[in-house]
């Protein structure tokens, strides 16, 4: 099993809705839980992430501070285009410490996860990391 969601894994957030420059979102795959991108407020703000290979997904662990409401999509080609949804999830509010939430994803194929939060408990959101557990399919 690997991380495929490391930036040295060769990752990389190839879209996301907001940025700022103190919190970018190639912080979300850093590996580290002390940095994260942070949304500019509006919601649905979203993410995608794409791997280096097509991602046998067996796991996905976002952590998170103030994300009410979560869906990810998944796109198995190599470019962007056709998403279909794996999961939608509320979370619970934590007072001063991070949301962590694991999803089984079962062996979902993936080239690209998209995470769309729909709604968050306050007007910005933080992202820390999103760890996805899988294996490798074969190279794009």
């Amino acid at each position: 099993m690997i991380d495929a969601a490391l930036s040295s894994s060769g990752a990389q957030v190839v879209l996301a809705t907001s940025s700022d420059e103190n919190h970018p979102p190639e912080n979300i795959i850093d590996g580290r839980t002390d940095t994260f991108w942070i949304s500019t407020g509006m919601y649905p703000q979203e993410f995608i992430i794409r791997f280096s290979n097509l991602i046998k997904v067996t796991l996905v662990t976002i952590q998170s501070y103030n994300v009410q409401s979560l869906r990810i999509d998944k796109c198995s080609s190599p470019d962007t285009t056709d998403f279909e949804k794996v999961l939608e999830k509320e979370f619970e509010q934590t007072e001063g410490q991070l949301q962590s939430e694991d999803f089984s994803l079962g062996g979902t194929r993936a080239t690209h996860l998209r995470f769309i939060i729909k709604s968050g408990y306050d007007h910005f959101v933080s992202v820390h990391r999103v760890m996805v557990e899988g294996t490798n399919e074969n190279h794009m």
